[in-house]
């Protein structure tokens, strides 16, 4: 019996398509980049519960992490940073945890000694919305809850590039001191 090569070829393609296609699927009800964020109401983590509503009127930074996730704990220093940096102060910047248990994001919290505020996320309400597959997901939210941009993966928040993404994407002018360096 001879193996033909067509066949096989065939499945593998169809294959890749399947993967590449599942690969850039949206979450059930995610909001895309353009779109305005629904209202939901977040649980509070280390603070008060809110409304995502609570943060219109100002851009905002969200950042969805776990407690499990190594890559979403290396990036968290570098969000602080950005929050309380001179530029931090022109936008909000929260975290949104997809942990299943409370307890592990409240522990992973106290340990870091996180000062921005955190929520947790339930029934994969925000998870959905957001679009977080994978994580960590940083979105850039204008101040009337238009999502402008979605970053997948660690950064460090407080570098030079990160700032100027951030200066770009919410429309902000250089800080004075950056105009001095060109």
């Amino acid at each position: 019996m001879r193996f033909h090569p067509l066949p096989f070829c065939l499945a593998a393609w169809l294959w890749a398509l399947i993967l590449i296609s599942s690969s850039q699927a949206a979450t059930p009800g995610e909001v895309p980049v353009g779109g305005l964020l629904r209202e939901a109401t977040m649980r509070g983590l280390n603070g008060p519960d809110l409304k995502l509503s609570a943060f219109r009127g100002k851009p905002l930074i969200i950042n969805v992490w776990a407690s499990w996730c190594p890559p979403c704990i290396a990036e968290m220093g570098s969000l602080e940073r950005l929050a309380w940096s001179d530029l931090g102060q022109q936008f909000n910047v929260i975290g949104i945890s997809t942990d299943d248990y409370p307890d592990a994001a409240k522990g992973f919290l106290r340990k870091s000694s996180a000062t921005l505020n955190h929520y947790i996320d339930r029934q994969l309400e925000l998870e959905n919305m957001l679009g977080a597959k994978h994580l960590p997901l940083t979105l850039m939210v204008d101040a009337k809850g238009r999502v402008l941009a979605k970053v997948v993966g660690a950064r460090e928040w407080d570098d030079p590039a990160s700032m100027t993404l951030i200066r770009q994407t919410f429309r902000m002018s250089p800080s004075p001191a950056s105009t001095l360096r060109k």
